[in-house]
């Protein structure tokens, strides 16, 4: 059986020693033993483990979730290629999508062929809806359900050009007047307030139907999720808690 140190595994996956030591350090690779010189010794079950933890890297998982889904006990090596080989062509069938894009704009751009301004948006909008799955699917749909989660993603993929510059725009304004509210350290100020109505309409380009308890209750997830808490609080920490605070009061959800 082929055994490994560190920096002949790192050649062999065409990742750095480094690397290789930091996953030892936070338990989501430990080599199978170390040697009498004290070199870290990797087997072939950690060379097959080290190619799924690439895998899912490929698919865009942080580490976190990757050590959670490899060390869970029912984790099952096969099955995860068969997930793999799934993710990676749907991946391609995106990237196949944009490529096809790119051609038929560079064709359009040259006076060879028409093209409407929905075919100029065909892989953007489904890229969108498959990183946002990607990222938080799996609490979405814990939270509203598969069929809202559905329509909602149907409902964005079906935006017309003008539909989709208007989301974009003002998501924009969202979060420049959040910033200029924030200032003012008050979620009930008319600017914050504004912010939290403008809110609800950009929610109202992808959501299939509004509630001020499905609107209060995603605020509330802006600050329980570490990750939307992480996009809004990027340049303002404490911008995800001002604006939960400015969407509960715009909801009468405030206590």
């Amino acid at each position: 059986m082929m055994e490994y140190t560190v920096n002949n595994l790192s050649n062999l996956a065409g990742i750095s020693a480094r690397t290789l030591r930091y996953y030892d350090e936070i338990g989501i690779l430990k080599p199978s033993r170390i040697n009498s010189s004290g070199y870290r010794i990797y087997g072939q079950s950690e060379v097959n483990l080290l190619q799924q933890i690439l895998f899912y890297k490929e698919l865009g998982l942080p580490l976190d979730n990757i050590k959670s889904i490899i060390t869970n006990p029912n984790f099952d090596e096969n099955q995860a290629l068969i997930h793999h080989h799934h993710e990676l062509l749907e991946k391609r069938k995106q990237l196949d999508l944009l490529i096809l894009n790119i051609e038929k704009t560079i064709a359009f751009r040259k006076g060879e062929i028409k093209m409407t301004d929905k075919e100029k948006f065909e892989g953007l909008k489904e890229k969108i809806v498959k990183d946002n799955d990607e990222k938080y699917g799996k609490e979405i749909r814990e939270k509203y359900g598969e069929e809202t989660v559905s329509k909602s993603n149907k409902k964005f993929k079906n935006m017309t050009k003008e539909q989709f510059e208007k989301f974009t725009l003002l998501e924009d304004e969202i979060n420049t007047l959040l910033l200029e509210a924030f200032k003012l350290h008050d979620p009930s100020s008319e600017l914050a307030q504004n912010v939290a109505q403008l809110h609800k309409e950009w929610l109202s380009y992808t959501w299939p139907s509004y509630t001020k308890e499905a609107h209060a209750g995603l605020a509330q997830m802006y600050v329980d999720d570490e990750r939307f808490t992480a996009y809004y609080d990027k340049d303002q920490p404490g911008l995800a808690v001002f604006l939960r605070d400015a969407i509960l009061i715009f909801t009468g959800k405030y206590k």
